[in-house]
């Protein structure tokens, strides 16, 4: 089965992964970079995703957006990617 992982900057600004997965968004597995700068690197992603239980799925590539919440105020970004459990169970 695929997921969507999800990077962003949350609230404060820090940057925190997330996989989408079944049930509330409370259940979902995270991992908080604990920094706003500068964006985690894809290793220190897919050290986190590992982390966390998961892997790229094949031929995953990361997709950025920018979220702008206004005019005159700062972009947030979010990158998306599948990743799959590390053992393959569903």
């Amino acid at each position: 089965m695929t997921y969507s992982a999800r990077l962003s900057n949350g609230f404060f600004g820090e940057w925190e992964l997330y996989v989408v997965t079944e049930g509330s968004s409370l259940e979902w597995p995270d991992h908080s970079f604990g920094r706003t700068g500068p964006v985690p690197t894809v290793q220190e992603r897919v050290d986190a995703l590992a982390a966390l239980g998961f892997v790229l799925a094949d031929d995953a590539g990361w997709e950025w957006q920018e979220c702008p919440t206004g005019v005159a105020d700062r972009v947030r970004l979010l990158a998306s990617v599948n990743v799959q459990h590390r053992d393959g169970a569903a």
